[in-house]
């Protein structure tokens, strides 16, 4: 048979002190408020609390009595503790000196200094990465006299999740991009009757920019973000300390695969793109022109010159090594926790893709100086 606790009660005696009666416990208190009576006039300044009643008191009610107590405290009061056991009157002190403890509070650092502190830590970052550059092509130039170090198993396989698994998404993608490139065109070339110059518009835009250019961030959200995960989940496993235990460089086994994987993987999901945009844009021109396959395809391989290919498949090259670079680079820049792995999967993401759409506009602006 359960035994109800009394409730909490607070009472004044005729000498003016506080008396505690009741259970001052979670099961009691957790639905009722209690305020402290007047229990002496203003003129005295000390208040007694008187426990002798009390039947039972656990951390919340002892939480609870400081809190009212330290408000008398603030209006000028002295409290006083009369008739407490050892142990309630231990957990009073415990509670009052847990209550006196201020939290740290974070100092509020001025603009100045937080631009200076991004400033060193980017400055930082970048020369890491530039210290990794280094580290990979003097394992790229070491390896290169050695054939027994190349793991073409781990290339084969890094060339079927980056490359051939990407295949449909890249397919789709550059199809509808082919026709909404072709799209566009055919509603502006259609008032000035310069129907056929749609191949031209797509046939340029595709092999140039936007193929390129689609694929690379497409593979950069799959291929780096994967990278930068992988690495970072062995770091925080302390795989790679193992692998450096046994004589194995984690650049050899884990870096060069994924290189050569994707400087091989790019270039060719690259034509694949180019020719899905161009099918894409052909059946565009087709349905709102009225220009044939075998006009169109003649006309583009009258006015596409090669350069235009090459120019393409030659920045997915470029951007291939930037992506791999990048995203096991962040990998290995992982610290800490399984928190770590995602913020660096995202910073390997967000940072391929800036550095692909910068470096494109680069070569956009070189080539038109050069008239290519």
């Amino acid at each position: 048979m359960l035994i109800e606790s009394a409730p909490a009660q607070v009472t004044v005696s005729p000498l003016g002190h506080l008396l505690l009666a009741g259970s001052w416990e979670f099961a009691t208190l957790k639905s009722k408020s209690i305020v402290l009576p007047n229990a002496t006039p203003d003129a005295e300044s000390v208040i007694v609390i008187d426990a002798t009643k009390l039947d039972f008191i656990d951390g919340t009610g002892a939480w609870i009595l400081q809190n009212c107590l330290q408000r008398l405290r603030q209006q000028g009061k002295q409290i006083r503790l009369e008739g407490w056991t050892a142990s309630n009157l231990k957990l009073m002190q415990q509670i009052e000196q847990q209550q006196s403890v201020k939290l740290p509070t974070k100092a509020a650092i001025p603009l100045l200094n937080q631009i200076g502190m991004n400033a060193a830590a980017q400055y930082k970052s970048g020369f890491a990465l530039l210290s990794f550059i280094g580290q990979v092509a003097m394992a790229l130039v070491a390896n290169l006299s050695h054939r027994s170090r190349w793991r073409w198993a781990i290339v084969c396989n890094n060339v079927q999740s980056a490359g051939v698994d990407a295949l449909a998404i890249i397919g789709i993608t550059s199809c509808l991009l082919g026709v909404v490139v072709a799209y566009q065109g055919v509603d502006q070339l259609r008032h000035y009757g310069a129907n056929i110059f749609v191949v031209d518009l797509i046939g340029y835009s595709m092999l140039r920019e936007f193929s390129p250019l689609i694929t690379a961030i497409i593979i950069a959200g799959r291929s780096s973000s994967a990278f930068a995960a992988q690495i970072g989940t062995m770091k925080i496993m302390e795989e790679l300390d193992g692998m450096r235990t046994i004589g194995i460089d984690p650049i050899n086994m884990l870096v060069l695969p994924k290189l050569i994987a994707l400087m091989l993987v790019l270039p060719l999901l690259t034509v694949f793109s180019d020719m899905a945009g161009v099918v894409g844009g052909m059946v565009m021109a087709r349905s709102q022109l009225d220009i044939s396959f075998n006009e169109f395809l003649t006309r583009f391989a009258l006015v596409i010159h090669p350069t235009s290919f090459l120019i393409g498949v030659g920045k997915a090259l470029v951007f291939s090594v930037v992506i791999t670079l990048i995203g096991c680079f962040q990998g290995l820049a992982t610290k800490g926790d399984a928190d770590s792995v995602g913020q660096q999967t995202t910073r390997s993401v967000v940072q391929s893709i800036f550095i692909v759409i910068s470096l494109d506009a680069v070569f956009s602006v070189v080539f038109s100086l050069l008239g290519m």
